[in-house]
């Protein structure tokens, strides 16, 4: 796996000459070829978002050649991250298009040689994920709240370990639900699958991934009901992310609320809510290696602010994923993130003990 990982390095390095002095951000990029390296599989929410920020971000990158997409899966989203970190080249011309690694860095930041706090931070978009079960789980469900009274109910997951699966098991611990917890799928894509072949009941994704599969394949069959989504949470209140706006149900503290005739409270809930405020709020991190040349950085975060503003962006997204993606791409990024990854070591040796009693399971 390494050889593979610095034959693919060498491949990237092809035709990217760091620059010899110091450029202006405005022509950085001129002469030069971008790699997107997505760290999850094709196919799969993150992969779709992804491909969709390379083709129109390369647009606003003046000079540039083109760009390439390049798909570095497993570990939940690790090996991608820490490719970006420990091989990619870094002069601006590969850039990490990363979802879950916010997260990770709370709950297992050791497993990197490479400080993620010290990559440079670009750009970041808020997201929700969409919770959704087969029909036919026992006794049934033809709505939402018939949860309560299912059997048998197997989740899917990533690696025990990732905001996905910790979130679901949240969920579901909350709700007072026996289940079955069945992880190690390398892609949504994959659980996905498992899902259509009920080797899972139950699963959670991003949302191109429900628009564009779930809703009009097994959704519109009868072959799946919609649960309920992620909320946003500053900290201090809840709000609808724009990718739930459209969907057909109810945020998690609502649907629980309804289900239960109370609010959730206690330990679980609180760190439900430290989970949304850390990888909801940066769903999808943009991030370079660390030690990227400055015009670099300043250049593609010009690009993604531009982007924000491209007619055709917005009419190709809203195609493509149902919502247009709205990064913060501005100059406090880097703090902001390092501000967002600190919590009380009390909580995170709580999320650690929660994350090893899963992977007994």
């Amino acid at each position: 796996m390494l050889s593979h990982f610095r034959r693919l390095a060498a491949g990237l390095c092809l035709g990217a000459i760091a620059a010899a002095s110091p450029a202006a951000a405005a022509d950085y990029y001129q002469g030069k070829r971008l790699t997107v390296l997505i760290n999850f599989a094709a196919g799969g929410p993150t992969d779709i978002e992804g491909r969709l920020f390379a083709r129109h971000v390369i647009k606003q990158l003046p000079g540039a050649t083109g760009v390439i997409v390049q798909n570095i899966d497993g570990g939940g989203g690790a090996t991608g991250t820490n490719f970006i970190g420990e091989v990619a080249p870094k002069d601006g011309t590969v850039i990490g298009y990363l979802t879950g690694s916010a997260w990770r860095y709370v709950t297992i930041k050791e497993r990197s040689r490479v400080d993620f706090l010290s990559y440079n931070m670009i750009a970041y978009q808020p997201g929700t994920t969409v919770y959704y079960a087969r029909s036919n789980i026992e006794p049934g469900l033809k709505v939402a709240t018939d949860l309560m009274k299912a059997k048998n109910i197997v989740v899917g997951g990533l690696t025990a370990d990732s905001s996905k699966d910790l979130l679901e098991r949240l969920c579901l611990d909350m709700l007072g639900l026996k289940y079955k917890y069945v992880t190690g799928y390398t892609s949504n894509a994959n659980a996905r699958l498992a899902l259509q072949r009920n080797e899972i009941n139950l699963f959670a994704e991003s949302p191109p991934g429900y628009i564009s599969v779930i809703a009009p394949g097994l959704v519109a069959s009868g072959e799946a009901v919609p649960l309920f989504y992620d909320p946003g949470w500053n900290g201090l209140r809840f709000s609808t992310p724009a990718q739930a706006k459209d969907l057909n149900m109810k945020p998690f503290h609502e649907f629980f609320r309804e289900a239960t005739g109370r609010d959730p409270d206690g330990q679980l809930w609180k760190t439900y809510k430290q989970a949304l405020a850390i990888n909801a709020a940066m769903q999808r991190l943009v991030a370079f290696p660390p030690g990227t040349p400055k015009p670099a950085i300043d250049a593609m975060r010009e690009a993604i602010r531009k982007m924000a503003t491209d007619p055709e962006y917005a009419a190709d997204a809203m195609k493509t994923v149902g919502f247009v993606p709205d990064y913060e791409a501005g100059d406090n990024v880097q703090s902001e993130v390092v501000n967002a990854l600190t919590i009380p070591s009390e909580d995170r040796d709580f999320i650690a003990d929660y994350i090893a009693r899963g992977q007994m399971k």
